[in-house]
């Protein structure tokens, strides 16, 4: 459609999309590192947009006007909702959910794996120490 024959409508939603775009950006979703006494907290949210426009076309045209009696607006909502930390500590990364209570026993078990699998890696580590200890003496 040329530039001559476009409607107003287009602007408004055009109008409505920039101003979203320019709120959000990939910082929004994974922010800005925070560090504090040796750890690094990487906050992660989930961002839900929604967006509408509308108009219309109204009263008498008259030839010596261009056609465009037009009435029209535009919105948009946004919602931020933090969803994780990433805990970074000792060479160790972990998940830390800021969600609502788990819902199931799956879900239980999978917010607890990191912890069990380093609770595992320091056993083992603890076990192979020992065992090294053993053969030098």
């Amino acid at each position: 459609m040329s530039e001559t024959n476009r409607h107003p409508i287009g602007d408004v939603m055009d109008l409505t999309m920039q101003k979203v775009r320019e709120m959000l950006d990939a910082n929004t979703i994974v922010g800005e590192p925070i560090r504090a006494d040796g750890v690094t907290l990487v906050p992660v949210s989930k961002i839900s947009v929604g967006f509408g426009s509308g108009g219309s076309d109204f009263g008498k045209k008259t030839a010596a006007e261009d056609g465009r009696n037009f009435g029209g607006g535009g919105g948009a909502g946004i919602t931020i909702t933090p969803v994780v930390f990433l805990v970074i500590a000792d060479g160790t990364v972990r998940v830390l959910s800021v969600d609502s209570a788990p819902q199931n026993t799956a879900d239980r078990v999978l917010e607890l794996l990191p912890q069990v699998i380093e609770k595992v890696e320091k056993f083992l580590a603890a076990h192979t120490a020992k065992k090294e200890e053993g053969k030098e003496a």
